[in-house]
Formats: C-alpha cells, sequence, structure tokens
C-alpha cells in the first residue's frame, strides 16, 4: 500500500475527523473489544502499537489500557493530526507492509477495515510479516477486516452532516463492486466556510474483498496461529497468536 493509492480525505484530517466527530463513530468500545480480544490470545499484554492509526482515536483509549503504546500511519497529515491530538504518544510515519520500528509489541492493532486498501495478496503476505517482524513471541495482532465478497452489498448510500468551529461539511458516497473483487466507495464533499466560501472534491477509495481464507492463509504463512471471532451482522475480528520467536 502506498500514501498515492489513498483518497484525498487523508489529506485533510481536519476534515476526517470532523465527519467521524459528527457520525459518533464509538470508538471507546471499538478500542475495547481489540484489548478483550488481545487478552484472550495474548500473554499479559502491556505493550501496543495500531497500524493505520489515523488522527489517533483508538489509540486515545489504548493508552488507559496499555502501559506503552505508538502508533503508525502511511498519510502524512494523518500523523501531523494524531501527533497533536495526543502528544505524549509515538506515532510514526510508515506502510503497513514495509514499516520498520526496530523494537516489538506485545500487541498489534488494525482497526476500521484499513487492510483493505492492501491491492492484493502479495501485499496482504507482506503485511503479515511486517506486522510478526514488530510482535513479540506470545504476542497477538487483532485485525479488523474490511468486507468479505459474499458479505459486501454493493449500492450503499451513506451520507454525514457535520457543522462546527463555523465549517460545514456534507459528505455523500456510494459503494459499487469493480472487477478484480474490489469495492469502490466514491466520496463527495462540500466543504463551506465564510473565509473561503464552498469547497467541492471527490474522494474515491479501491478496497480489496479478501476471503477469510487468504487473511488466515497470509498470517499462518507468517507464522501465527489464528482466530476469528464473528460479531453478529458485521464482519468479524481475526486474533493472530505468535507462539514462537522468529
Amino acid at each position: 500500500m502506498s500514501r498515492e493509492s489513498l483518497g484525498q480525505i487523508y489529506t485533510r484530517a481536519e476534515i476526517y475527523e470532523a465527519v467521524y466527530r459528527a457520525r459518533r463513530k464509538d470508538y471507546r468500545a471499538e478500542a475495547a473489544e481489540a484489548e478483550s480480544i488481545a487478552r484472550e490470545f495474548g500473554t499479559d499484554p502491556k505493550s501496543l502499537l495500531d497500524v493505520a492509526c489515523g488522527n489517533g482515536p483508538h489509540l486515545r483509549y489504548f493508552r488507559q489500557s496499555f502501559d506503552d503504546v505508538e502508533g503508525v500511519d502511511v498519510s502524512e497529515d494523518m500523523v501531523r493530526l494524531a501527533r497533536h491530538n495526543l502528544p505524549d504518544v509515538p506515532v510514526h510515519q510508515g506502510d503497513m507492509a514495509g514499516f520498520r520500528l526496530e523494537r516489538t509489541f506485545d500487541v498489534i492493532t488494525c482497526m476500521f477495515s484499513s487492510v483493505g486498501y492492501l491491492r492484493d495478496t502479495d501485499e496482504l503476505d507482506a503485511t503479515a510479516e511486517s506486522f510478526v517482524r514488530h510482535l513479540n513471541p506470545g504476542g497477538v495482532v487483532v485485525l479488523e477486516p474490511w468486507y468479505f465478497p459474499d458479505t459486501f452489498v454493493p449500492g450503499q448510500i451513506m451520507s454525514t452532516l457535520a457543522t462546527e468551529g463555523g465549517r460545514t461539511i456534507s459528505r455523500i458516497s456510494h459503494a459499487t463492486r469493480e472487477e478484480g473483487d474490489i469495492a469502490r466507495v466514491l466520496a463527495h464533499y462540500l466543504v463551506a466556510d465564510s473565509a473561503s466560501g464552498v469547497e467541492h472534491f471527490i474522494d474515491s477509495h479501491d478496497l480489496k474483498l479478501f476471503t477469510r481464507e487468504e487473511y488466515e492463509s497470509a498470517f499462518e504463512r507468517a507464522g501465527c496461529t489464528v482466530h476469528y471471532r464473528e460479531r453478529g451482522t458485521k464482519v468479524g475480528m481475526f486474533a493472530a497468536t505468535l507462539g514462537h520467536a522468529r
């Protein structure tokens, strides 16, 4: 995955943050769920790395439960905002398939289906290896996948209206299924404030629909034992545990 493969919104971190604040996305509950899985499958975890941490909303809660937390994200603007939001948390810039921090952690999380930005199984394999390279023996990767090919429903429309600080943001998106098991999410943004007037931009995201078996095989090849936790109507969560030193 490269910075070039991301949508425009990842260079507009404050707009991204405002949209999900307006949606009331429950980062606290999501972090608690990931922590529960980490403690179920891990060995008394104390350190955590959040990969694709974005502007840091999950890290805000992870740092309350783990002694040592860090983040990494490919977007320069997201890293900037995460460092501003959490000045006491180290946040690094790096690609999930190739970052190197020269240290290891008890838990590695990857939330909000960020893994869907990987283009193919080669990149998925490289990401699994990258995660395991930063994982302590007995550690666990907690991964929230994107939709599977048989669970994605094309035609989804979502809309969000956010008004704060004298600025109004409208976001409307439509999802389609493209060749090669790609889900394309096309979002239109209108951003209005008194200083600059109204701006319109289009944000396109191509997200790979990996199968459950492809996720499991990638982490098994990297040396992990993989568990899958169902979540009702949602896509489930993976826990990949590393039982030996590599």
